[in-house]
């Protein structure tokens, strides 16, 4: 497992220093503000998320959600921080677009993530800050 775990860190550390001059700011389109999210108050459903999250999105985001992962040093734009009231404003269907589509490099969970775990994602990820 420590293996794999190495082999994830090289891979987003290159494709940060690959994507050194993206943009920091990153907004879904107005679109993405009315899908709502299916598993809203789903307790179960943020369980889920976390423990998706741990696999998936802490080596860049942190395991608090800082956006202090250990690939975050070399990473531009810096992982979001989903501590931040910023981060809160977005609606849920947002977020959800973003984890959908990402954005160098930031990962497309479109094919190797189901609807609902992406949907997962986001209710643990709004649960972070309360």
């Amino acid at each position: 497992m420590k293996t794999k775990k190495k082999i994830i860190v090289v891979l987003v550390l290159f494709v940060g220093f690959v994507n050194a001059k993206a943009q920091s700011t990153w907004v879904a389109p107005k679109n993405a503000d009315v899908i709502s999210n299916p598993l809203k108050n789903d307790q179960t459903a943020i369980k889920k998320g976390k423990t998706l999250y741990m696999q998936l999105c802490a080596v860049c985001h942190g395991d608090k959600g800082k956006g202090d992962g250990v690939a975050s040093v070399a990473l531009n734009p810096k992982p979001a921080n989903f501590m931040i009231d910023k981060f809160h404003k977005q609606t849920d269907g947002a977020v959800f677009w973003k984890l959908t589509e990402g954005k160098p490099p930031m990962a497309s969970y479109k094919e190797s993530l189901t609807e609902t775990q992406r949907w997962q994602l986001v209710i643990y990820l709004k649960s972070l800050k309360k």
